[in-house]
Order: C-alpha cells, then sequence, then structure tokens
C-alpha cells in the first residue's frame, strides 16, 4: 500500500445511534434528512456502497464498487474532537466539559485579566445569532464576544477591523491555556467577522486550538515509522498538530477538495486524512436542507473526477465524525452512526463490513494496511476482509 486518502465528511450522519435518546437525538438522521431535497443526486456515492449500508434509505440490492459499512461511536460525545479521536485510535470514556450556562466566573475573570477586555454574551448561542445580537455592542466598547454551543467549545467573535485575525488568534491561544483540567474543553475556537450592523458576516480566518489527544493516535504511529501524514482542513487544528508531517488549512469545502485532488499528482507515501467542514458548519448547524444536499452533490461530482484517478496502490476510504441533522430543531450535532466506503484497485467490491462498534476500526484498518501494528489503540482492523 503507497497512498491512502481518508476523507471525513463533517457531521454526515446515517441514522440514529443506539443510544442517541441519552443525548436528546432519538430520530435524528442526517442522510435521510438531505434526501428530502431535489438537490439531492449522489451517483457515486451509491456506486461505492452508501445505499447498500445496513439502515439507510434506498434501493438494495445492487453490487457496490467497494467496501462499505457503518460505524457506532463508542465514545461518550457526538462532537468533532472527539470523533476525529476515535478514528484514530482513542477511546474517550469520559465527555468533555460543557457549559449550557456560560463559562464559570473563574474562567471569565482569567480570560479578562489575561487579554485585558471585557466579555460579551457567556452562554450557548448560534454563531450567526450571536454577531447579530451583540456585533454593534462589540465595536462600541471593544469587548469580546464569547459563547459556547452543545459541544465542550470556547467560542470568541471578533470583527476584524477592531480584531485583526493574529490577535484574535492570540487570544485564543490565552484561552487554551486556561482551559486545562476539569475546563479542558475540546477547542477554542476563533469566529472572525466583518461588514456592518445589520449585515455581519463570518470570514474564512476561523481557527481552532484543540486539545492535545490524551494518547498514542494513529498519526503518531505513522510519523513514527517515517510515513507521511498529511493533514487537509481542520485535522492540523483537531490533533493540535501532532502526527503530522504536513498541514494543508483549508477555505472550505471547495478548497479541501482542490488541495486533495493536487496530491493525487504528489508523490507521497502514506496518508492524506482530509476534513470537509463545510457540510457542518454552513448547513448542517444552520439547519440548511438544500444547503446541505447541495454540498454532497458538489462532493459526489467531484468524486467522479477523482476516482478514475486513484493510482493502482491507492486506497480511498470515506467516512464521518457525527451527526447534525438539519430537518430537527435542534442546531446542534447529532448522536448518529456514521458510513464508512471503502475503494481502490486492491479493494474487493461488494464487502458488507456490517455495523462496526467503534470509529477506531478504521485507524486500525489504516495501520493494518500500511503492515503496521496499532498496539494498544482503539479498533480492530478489517483490512484482511477488504483486500483483494
Amino acid at each position: 500500500m503507497k497512498r491512502i486518502f481518508l476523507i471525513v465528511l463533517d457531521s454526515f450522519g446515517i441514522g440514529g445511534a443506539p443510544d442517541a435518546a441519552d443525548f436528546g437525538d432519538e430520530g435524528s438522521n442526517t442522510l435521510r434528512a438531505v434526501m428530502q431535497s431535489q438537490r439531492f443526486l449522489a451517483p457515486q456515492l451509491k456506486k461505492l456502497g452508501l445505499f447498500a449500508i445496513e439502515g439507510t434509505p434506498g434501493p438494495k440490492g445492487e453490487a457496490a464498487a467497494g467496501a462499505f459499512g457503518r460505524l457506532t461511536e463508542a465514545s461518550r460525545g457526538k462532537d468533532t474532537t472527539i470523533g476525529h479521536w476515535e478514528i484514530a485510535g482513542i477511546h474517550s470514556t469520559k465527555p468533555l466539559p460543557v457549559y449550557p450556562d456560560g463559562f464559570p466566573p473563574e474562567v471569565i475573570n482569567a480570560f479578562q485579566q489575561a487579554v485585558g477586555r471585557g466579555v460579551l454574551c457567556n452562554k450557548p448561542y448560534s454563531g450567526t445569532q450571536v454577531i447579530a445580537d451583540y456585533g454593534e455592542e462589540h465595536l462600541r466598547t471593544g469587548k469580546l464576544i464569547v459563547y459556547t454551543s452543545a459541544d465542550s467549545v470556547f467560542q470568541i467573535a471578533a470583527h476584524e477591523e477592531l480584531v485583526p485575525p493574529e490577535q484574535l488568534y492570540e487570544y485564543c491561544r490565552a484561552a487554551r491555556r486556561i482551559l486545562t483540567g476539569k475546563n479542558g474543553v475540546g477547542r477554542v475556537i476563533a469566529r472572525p467577522f466583518v461588514g456592518k450592523a445589520p449585515h455581519f458576516t463570518r470570514t474564512a480566518n476561523r481557527h481552532d486550538f484543540s486539545l492535545p489527544p490524551p494518547g498514542l493516535t494513529m498519526l503518531d504511529v505513522l510519523q513514527q515509522a517515517g510515513m507521511d501524514v498529511i493533514g487537509i482542513g481542520k485535522i492540523g487544528d483537531i490533533f493540535a498538530g501532532r502526527g503530522l508531517t504536513e498541514s494543508l488549512p483549508t477555505r472550505g469545502n471547495a478548497d479541501g477538495m482542490e488541495k486533495t485532488q493536487q496530491l493525487l499528482e504528489r508523490d507521497f507515501n502514506g496518508l492524506a486524512f482530509v476534513n470537509l467542514v463545510d457540510f457542518d458548519m454552513l448547513y448542517g448547524h444552520r439547519n440548511d436542507i438544500d444547503g446541505y444536499a447541495a454540498a454532497l452533490s458538489e462532493f459526489d461530482r467531484w468524486l467522479s473526477g477523482f476516482l478514475p484517478k486513484l493510482g493502482e496502490e491507492d486506497v480511498l476510504m470515506i467516512t464521518a465524525d457525527h451527526g447534525c441533522d438539519p430537518s430537527t430543531p435542534s442546531t446542534d450535532h447529532s448522536r448518529e452512526r456514521v458510513p464508512f466506503l471503502a475503494y481502490g484497485r486492491q479493494i474487493l467490491p461488494n464487502v458488507d463490513l456490517g455495523t462496526r462498534n467503534c470509529f477506531g476500526d478504521v485507524g486500525a484498518t489504516v495501520l493494518d494496511a500500511f503492515g503496521l501494528n496499532k498496539g494498544q489503540l482503539f479498533g480492530m482492523s478489517f483490512w484482511r476482509q477488504i483486500v483483494k
């Protein structure tokens, strides 16, 4: 095996996990929701086996071009950080802290002292609504808009003309130093915005500052074996830069797909780990069914050009990290199972992997494909089941 392209469609769930009700997500199904849209068209994903996966809607009985299955998250969470960590071999038995009533005084006071600015909001909020409601006051007072969500995040919004992105990143680094131990949130997120009231808009200069993974990951094992480990999109942020030989940030799905396409032309030996964030950030969280469907259709069209260019020793894997059903009243992530698809000239067609018990099987399979021992990493390889 020479190269694996592992693409995470951020938030593309395919139906509620067995414990969805524990998370308030009973009945959530991101795939079913977006299939309601007339803008949904996915012949390449269908060819790879998406609708052959147990529990998915759509016609059954068609032979898939590759291997397919569904993954059940074992960790206690439904967020990007925990989902990606589990894909890479970490089982998180304890959820990251969340703040439904806002951050406690000790956190806010320490942050204000560290950055020399006051704070507005400090409660769970929609990212677009919070700048609409607090943007003018932020510009008038110079105070930073701090908010959270149902996820383990400390988000700081600031207007780029008042707080340039690099300065906002420094504020985020200060928050990251404060948010440790019992207040160790998964991510501190810079949320720059521009414009004039009432037409403030967020920019593409978002940046995430994550907790370092609490243990060894698939990325560390690959890097230590001397292999190339290229992160595209949020991967560098999610793993705090650890285990990567190269990080390629992106400005959205189109940029991520373009950078992945360019890697096909490069001679590397190892893993390209890709996160396509727009499904979650732009559409899932905004309950935009048609936008989500259109983005999936765009990804499917991109696949039609990508698949034929895969080399003899290349494998494509597609999965997700959680759900974000845009058809529910909630704008938060949903606790769902996620798809797994694998395709390449060395991959057996029409292999049904059934329902797997953890996301970590993906990381274990990647390491097995490269002949590496996963050691104590969480997950079981299914490489021998899918390789010719």
